[in-house]
Parts: C-alpha cells; sequence; structure tokens
C-alpha cells in the first residue's frame, strides 16, 4: 500500500484514467467488429469516417500505437472498397 499522499492519489487517478481507456479501446473495437459485418458498401463508408476517427483519438492519446492505428485503418478502407 501506498505510504505518501500523493501516490495514493497517483493510484487512484491511475485507476480513473485506466477504466477510461479501456471503454474507449472496446468501444472502438466494437465499432470496428460493427463495420466488418456491414454488408452494404454505402452502410460501410458511413461508419467508416466514425471508426477512422476513433481509431486516430486512440493512438493521439497512446492507448494503441500509431502504426497500429495505421493497420486499422488501412485493413478497413480496403474491407470497405471492397465491398459491392
Amino acid at each position: 500500500m501506498a505510504n505518501h499522499k500523493s501516490a495514493i492519489k497517483r493510484t487512484r487517478s491511475n485507476a480513473a484514467k485506466r477504466a477510461r481507456n479501456r471503454y474507449q479501446h472496446k468501444t472502438a473495437r466494437t465499432f470496428i467488429k460493427r463495420l466488418k459485418s456491414t454488408g452494404k458498401k454505402s452502410e460501410a463508408e458511413a461508419q467508416l469516417s466514425n471508426v477512422v476517427s476513433m481509431v486516430d483519438k486512440l493512438a493521439k492519446r497512446s492507448i494503441i500505437h500509431k502504426n497500429k492505428a495505421s493497420n486499422i485503418k488501412g485493413k478497413l478502407a480496403k474491407f470497405v472498397a471492397g465491398l459491392n
């Protein structure tokens, strides 16, 4: 257990940040799965900009690595382009 007042506060704030980061990451993964399950190109294109925005925010906040974000965006764009 932490012995200093600042260490106790840091533990609390780290837990809050971790919970927020996990929520945002999980939400983005859910939207990615929704996009991949879409069959229509028009719906997928509408969802793509929203998902790309979420992934960019995760990378900006260092929740995921910037290269991973780039890989995800590229794969999703390729998927959407291949739909009929």
